[in-house]
């Protein structure tokens, strides 16, 4: 199996920009850069930090350009521990570990790590912060606070640091002792000031740059998040210092809105928070069908050399010249058939096989909304492809990869014309659907009109031409396999009954009801997440864009969990704003989540007048 997490193993032609990356990196030379990588779920943006990451760590000559790499995962750290203290004392811990040769400069990361446990009790509320501000103890938390501060370096007049200071260089008459100073009464401004100023000279000192990647933002809640950037701000732009920030811009939009909810902030505001600590943006490229198939071909080429089907020499020559492919594209180098072949050889039928499939599959997989070109999603739906391959040999069952990787591919990207198939097989005798087989034969004349259940949906009359053809095959056993392998809930539909009932109330839904709102409740935020974009996916083509109907899954799911308005914004997103009508202007434009998107439809040359009419309506009752 293939497997989910992270690689530094290039198959998207993300080399490319991590070396860009890289090379700004270094070529900033202590200066403070600050770099985000934005992109959806499962674009690959963890990959590419990977790779950045690696190379910036190969790059390194001590005494000339030396790294210290700090990665920082706060979804780690959500409920045990405050992502922004977290991500300070990972900082001080590698500071220490790095000047723990030299008993001076360990004398100040000592001091800075004392510097970051006054700044973590700094955030406590009530007695502590009291106790702290005014340097009286105040209450039973407040005692507590003063008897340790000995332990943790707060307030007192620093004599042991002198003294230390002292024995370790008696010579210096104590011209560091500005690195941390007496804190009664604590002045937080005046803290927080010497602490970015004894990091930047400890990293001078040392001669390295802190570089710091943060990754999985997008996995967390909203206070985390915002939380972390807050840890970040902290940092940023200290001599020395560099920072790789890898998220989904919509999500931290919607975590920005969701922390200052109440105060009507603007899609704008929204947006420069998160770009005021960014410098450099850099977005995970989009897969088309050239890097998809790119993509799905090397895949299918690592799995065939895993079980011994193609040799380690093609593998590697494969490797090397894909991305070269991919890399003179815009000349017009397209990763085709003829190509592929080349590389697996022509006598080589099954690797000819499996090339055939990557061309056939990759237009599909890019264009289809269930999919959308995601890496991810790919993996877990070849992954599923050769399970139920696994699964089919103890059972007597014959197929290829070809025939089961077409019938699931209607299941993953069309499931009403899924279902429709699944019940004509169940009521054949012999398991061979007469319409599906007439469909395959008239698929490729464009004009030509199709049976049903197929009508002129365009992914079904695409579908159709992928071979094999399976019209004139039993597809009983590949019914039999995609029930046992629970086709329905597969990758990001992996959902409980709760889930998938949620689901087709939101499918059935045509307004708010006390029973819908109940089964949203009941999911719980993760699995009501699923089902929102799983019945959005469904109903996409009988989505008109015109009714309140169109979008009342995605309010009332974001009514109960409110976390939820970021993605019931990228969905809403993808309308086609000369579609839009007026009816679903009121009730889009009552929702934080929703109103920059209509604010956007209005001053889009493509809108309707009457849509546009129905917006300036909405915006002057708004104030």
């Amino acid at each position: 199996m293939w497997s989910d997490n992270e690689t530094t193993t290039d198959y998207l032609n993300f080399g490319v920009v991590a070396d860009a990356c890289t090379q700004l990196l270094k070529q900033a030379s202590g200066a403070p850069i600050s770099v985000g990588i934005s992109g959806g779920w499962g674009a690959g943006k963890t990959s590419l930090v990977r790779m950045i990451e690696s190379r910036l760590i190969q790059s390194a000559i001590p005494g000339q350009n030396t790294y210290v790499v700090v990665t920082f995962n706060p979804w780690l750290y959500q409920d045990f521990e405050g992502a922004r203290s977290a991500l300070l004392q990972i900082v001080g811990d590698e500071v220490l570990k790095l000047a723990a040769s030299n008993e001076k400069l360990a004398a100040k990361a000592k001091r800075l790590l004392k510097r970051i446990n006054l700044l973590r009790l700094a955030q406590l509320g009530g007695e502590a912060a009291i106790t702290l501000y005014t340097g009286v103890p105040v209450g039973a938390i407040g005692k507590a606070i003063s008897k340790v501060g000995g332990f943790l370096g707060l307030g007192g007049d620093d004599t042991e640091d002198e003294a230390d200071e002292k024995d370790s260089d008696k010579g210096d008459k104590g011209k560091d002792n500005d690195l941390i100073k007496p804190a009664e009464p604590l002045s937080l401004p005046n803290e927080i000031q010497a602490f970015r100023s004894a990091l930047e000279e400890l990293l001078e000192e040392l001669k390295v740059t802190l570089v710091v990647f943060v990754d999985d933002l997008d996995r967390c809640l909203p206070k985390t998040a915002i939380s972390t950037l807050e840890s970040i701000r902290l940092l940023l732009f200290l001599k020395r210092s560099a920072f790789v920030i890898a998220a989904d811009n919509e999500f931290i939009r919607g975590a920005v809105r969701v922390h200052f909810e109440g105060t009507n902030i603007t899609s704008e505001v929204a947006t420069n928070y998160f770009d005021k600590l960014i410098q450099v943006p850099l977005h995970v490229p989009r897969l088309g069908t050239n890097e998809t198939k790119a993509y799905l071909a090397l895949l299918l080429m690592e799995r065939a050399h895993a079980e011994g089907h193609f040799s380690q020499e093609a593998f590697d020559a494969a490797r090397k010249a894909i991305p070269e492919r991919l890399q003179s594209s815009w000349r017009g180098d397209a990763v085709t058939t003829e190509f592929l072949q080349g590389l697996v050889g022509g006598d080589n039928t099954r690797m000819v096989e499996l090339m055939k499939l990557a061309e056939g599959l990759a237009p599909l997989l890019t264009q289809s909304s269930a999919v959308n070109g995601n890496p991810r999603l790919m993996k877990r739906f070849l992954n599923t492809v050769y399970l139920r391959a696994a699964l089919a040999t103890p059972q007597g069952i014959e197929l290829d990869i070809p025939s089961l990787a077409k019938w699931h591919l209607v299941e993953r990207c069309n499931e009403d014309l899924a279902n429709a198939l699944s019940a004509m097989v169940t009521s054949a005798s012999d398991g061979r659907i007469d319409a599906l087989r007439e469909a395959e034969a008239t698929a490729a004349d464009p004009v030509a009109p199709l049976p049903k259940p197929f009508g002129e949906d365009a992914f079904a009359r695409e579908w159709l031409q992928l071979q094999p053809a399976l019209g004139e095959t039993d597809l009983r056993p590949l019914l039999h396999l995609s029930r046992d392998t629970a086709t329905r809930d597969f990758g990001a539909d992996n959902m409980s009954p709760e889930g998938r009932a949620l689901r087709d109330a939101l499918v059935a839904a045509t307004s708010s009801n006390v029973q819908l709102t109940q089964a949203i409740q009941a999911a719980g935020p993760i699995q009501a997440e699923m089902a929102m974009v799983r019945a959005w996916q469904l109903k996409a083509a009988k989505r008109t864009w015109r009714a309140g109907a169109d979008v009342v899954l995605l309010v009332e799911t974001c009514k109960v969990f409110h976390q939820l308005g970021p993605k019931a914004a990228s969905l809403l997103s993808e309308a086609r704003v000369n579609e839009v009508g007026p009816g679903i202007i009121p009730q889009l434009y009552a929702q934080t989540w929703a109103k920059p998107i209509v604010e956007k439809w209005g001053q889009s040359a493509s809108i309707g007048g009457t849509a546009k009419a129905a917006i300036e309506r909405a915006q002057k009752g708004n104030k």
